[in-house]
């Protein structure tokens, strides 16, 4: 909810002063606000349908840990195995983690868990103990 409550009202916003500005006669400023209308909806969509909703092709929908790294499989059936310089990205709310690292061919590639992903609370505190002892700090 908090996304939709973030997201949403701004790029309302943003597209509403755009439009003003642009029968305002204010082209160039019209521009701007057009542009950062269409980053925060990329931004806000990207969010809220790849990591909140899962919807994605992309979104991350399994975490697999092992001796040589750590699989990511994503919801279109690709895994990833990201073999290098994996860290870990905590959240302080303990609510959600991030973590990067690079795949065989030198693709950097990140992810961010919510809590809500997990089946228990319990597997999101032990996945996130796991990657702990496994990647390196922030």
């Amino acid at each position: 909810m908090w996304d939709l409550l973030l997201y949403v009202p701004t790029v309302v916003a943003l597209a509403l002063i755009s439009a003003s500005l642009w029968y305002g006669n204010e082209h160039n400023a019209s521009y701007l606000f057009f542009f950062l209308t269409c980053f925060f909806f990329i931004a806000g969509f990207n969010r809220i349908f790849k990591t909140r909703l899962m919807l994605l092709p992309g979104a991350p929908v399994a975490l697999l840990l092992g001796k040589e790294g750590v699989v990511v499989v994503q919801k279109n059936g690709v895994q990833l195995n990201l073999v290098k310089n994996l860290r870990y990205f905590p959240d302080y709310a303990n609510k959600s983690f991030g973590m990067s690292g690079q795949e065989g061919t030198g693709k950097l590639m990140q992810f961010v868990f919510h809590k809500g992903q997990f089946a228990s609370e319990d597997k999101f505190s032990s996945a996130r103990d796991a990657l702990k002892g496994q990647c390196q700090p922030k």
